[in-house]
């Protein structure tokens, strides 16, 4: 059966929900992410005053990127949307993911200079296999909205396990050495944005921000974080 091209797909799948419209979730609403949070990985702490700080998870971490923000937790209805983007075939979910995405960019990210986004790839089989990579098009989707261009230059080169289900070390560990450069790009001196679906451990953001060594500044910018 052949794969439509993402476009395409993103405009069949959003007449035929404007045909027949999805019913309501049951999953409890986004709940977004706001300060007080750990400066470096955007984590919430609802309970410590409303300042500057790092968490203890962040202390014993070499991180490559300077931060990592993102809309909202990942439960409940961001959850859903999320799994039912990359698994479901729910490709019409792809702009209010997006939509999500450019208001944490607008709350968090704004502010600056970004030269490029840069998508966190999947690897080739996995891609062929769901056809399309879900951080591609958010990225594309953020760009178009704010105007930035997306730098598709980082290549998976290792077929990892899944994360899922794995704990922190087995995450940091799994993602060793899985990405390089591509061929053609420069980064050096440029601020770029990583964007990816979710954040959990950020081992897989942490690593694809150590090959982009050389540039001005990495950041993370996700739909959602665990």
């Amino acid at each position: 059966m052949a794969i439509l091209p993402a476009a395409a797909r993103s405009w069949l799948d959003s007449a035929l929900n404007l045909a027949f419209p999805w019913p309501e979730s049951s999953e409890a609403p986004p709940k977004p992410i706001v300060a007080p949070f750990c400066e470096r990985c955007g984590y919430p702490y609802e309970h410590l005053p409303d300042q500057p700080f790092t968490c203890s998870n962040c202390a014993d971490r070499e991180w490559h990127f300077d931060s990592a923000r993102a809309a909202f937790l990942t439960e409940g209805q961001a959850l859903e949307a999320v799994v039912r983007f990359k698994y479901g075939h729910e490709f019409f979910r792809l702009a209010q993911l997006t939509g999500w995405l450019v208001g944490a960019f607008d709350q968090h990210m704004a502010g600056e200079h970004w030269d490029a986004l840069v998508p966190v790839p999947l690897f080739h089989r996995h891609q062929r296999e769901r056809g399309f990579n879900q951080a591609k098009e958010l990225a594309r989707g953020l760009g178009r909205a704010r105007e930035i261009p997306v730098k598709d230059c980082l290549l998976r080169v290792r077929e990892t396990p899944a994360q899922v289900g794995l704990e922190r070390g087995a995450r940091w560990k799994n993602m060793q050495n899985a990405f390089r450069l591509k061929g053609g790009f420069d980064v050096n001196g440029q601020n770029l944005l990583l964007i990816d679906d979710v954040f959990t451990t950020g081992a897989t953001t942490n690593a694809c921000a150590r090959v982009l060594a050389g540039a001005a500044r990495v950041a993370v910018l996700t739909v959602s974080r665990s």
